[in-house]
């Protein structure tokens, strides 16, 4: 078994590989308008080195995508293959995406997780992040 590195993702290169990532990746990843390859465009265009993907090799294990607006980070889309699952890649990701978020003078960063998904809720608390009582409100725009 090779070493898992991350790297940068890269627009379009990479593009479809990770979309396909995406949509294996179960009910927790929930794709839309915005994940169309405009809009993936329009997003590495502002946070290009908070896109990262996990490979072992040249085989694409894991993807993330963060953002920060200068105030606030947010993570989404986190996706790990299921035969790399409970190796360490969701955490090595998320924390190379936290430090760069750090790097950026982020002191606070949000994800979302969907109702009823226990598996991811379990692995972002055990990896220190806290549920907060909100509501989360959408309005679409285009």
């Amino acid at each position: 078994m090779e070493q898992i590195h991350i790297r940068q993702f890269d627009y379009p290169a990479d593009y479809q590989a990770v979309r396909s990532l995406w949509a294996s990746a179960g009910a927790g990843i929930q794709l839309g308008r915005s994940d169309e390859p405009a809009e993936i465009y329009k997003k590495v265009q502002r946070d290009p080195d908070l896109f990262l993907l996990a490979e072992e090799g040249d085989n694409l294990v894991g993807a993330v995508m963060g953002g920060f607006d200068g105030r606030r980070g947010m993570v989404y889309h986190l996706a790990v293959a299921e035969s790399y699952r409970r190796r360490g890649v969701g955490r090595m990701m998320m924390a190379e995406l936290e430090k760069r978020l750090r790097e950026k003078g982020c002191i606070r960063c949000y994800l979302l997780v969907t109702n009823g998904n226990a598996q991811a809720l379990h692995f972002y608390n055990e990896i220190g992040w806290m549920e907060m009582d909100l509501h989360i409100l959408a309005r679409d725009l285009a």
